[in-house]
């Protein structure tokens, strides 16, 4: 009888209870095998997760790293000229650690400073972005209220006109703290706030616009500005239109806008890692001049706090 028809045969002379036990013993193993399978599946997602997180945090502090650099190396090069000779704008790069940074600077005073603008200059800007004159004034009127202190004598009127609109909130009545607070002065239109916002900013503290610096769009907001002043004017600036220098020499009427770079300045760069890797960021900083610490960050933004 060959080994197989005996082990037949022994099992069939095996009580049924045994034969269950078996069974049950069989199922129970397979089980804790499917178990652990699911257990090591799970730790190899854990593995997987915990070294992608560590290799983000790694590339965030080397991201961070980059952008104090760049900032460093743009106050060094500013703070090493007069300031009546500092460049508007300019532009840079360098490697360090495993990352090319390629850096742009430009003065704030290229931009509309919401604090400090006056009604004409505001209204020139929503009328060049394709606002109507007449509601381009009253925006800018609604702006200056926004930032405009309450009357002492107890009236308000900026505040009523908040109240009549309905709304659960008044004006600031106190200068703007970041220029997206913009969004909040009553009757702006969504899309157009969005369209002013590249334009704008709280941190040049002056009412004229830096011609060699600014935007096209705010150039079109000076008042009496033309495309043949403007033609004029950049032909009598030259070179310096080019490369960011201060406005010297006869034949540029600076009415309206400057030529004087100021200290605070706006830094955007690109961060090219070796892994092909690339990120962006911008910040603003303000230059001192003098012993202590030559600069201070007023605004900074990156693409780990969402797309700058």
């Amino acid at each position: 009888m060959t080994a197989l028809a005996t082990d037949l045969l022994r099992r069939a002379a095996l009580p049924s209870c045994a034969r269950r036990a078996n069974g049950f013993i069989i199922v129970a193993a397979l089980w804790i095998l499917a178990a652990l399978a699911t257990l090591a599946s799970i730790y190899a997602v854990y593995v997987i997760n915990t070294a992608t997180g560590m290799s983000v945090n790694e590339e965030k502090l080397q991201a961070e790293g980059l952008i104090t650099a760049a900032l460093e190396l743009t106050a060094y090069r500013l703070t090493s000229i007069d300031a009546d000779s500092r460049p508007s704008r300019g532009n840079f790069v360098f490697h360090l650690g495993r990352a090319d940074v390629a850096v742009e600077f430009k003065s704030e005073i290229g931009r509309i400073d919401l604090n400090m603008a006056p009604k004409e200059l505001l209204a020139g800007l929503f009328a060049g972005l394709g606002a109507k004159y007449q509601d381009a004034e009253y925006y800018a009127d609604r702006i200056i209220g926004w930032r405009t202190p309450a009357d002492p004598d107890g009236r308000n009127a900026e505040a009523s006109v908040y109240r009549t609109a309905g709304l659960s909130y008044g004006p600031r009545q106190a200068p703007f703290e970041h220029a997206a607070e913009l969004s909040l002065v009553m009757g702006l239109p969504p899309f157009l706030v969005e369209r002013a916002m590249p334009f704008v900013t709280v941190f040049s503290g002056r009412a004229e616009v830096n011609v060699l610096a600014a935007a096209p769009e705010v150039l079109a907001a000076i008042p009496g500005m033309s495309p043949d002043r403007l033609h004029a004017l950049l032909m009598a600036l030259g070179p310096a239109a080019q490369n960011g220098q201060p406005v010297r020499g006869p034949g540029a009427d600076l009415s309206g806008f400057t030529g004087d770079a100021g200290n605070a300045m706006r830094i955007a760069l690109r961060i090219d890692f070796d892994n092909r890797h690339q990120m962006f960021a911008e910040a603003v900083i303000l230059l001192r001049d003098g012993a202590g610490e030559p600069f201070r960050v007023l605004s900074w933004r990156d693409d780990f706090d969402g797309p700058s």
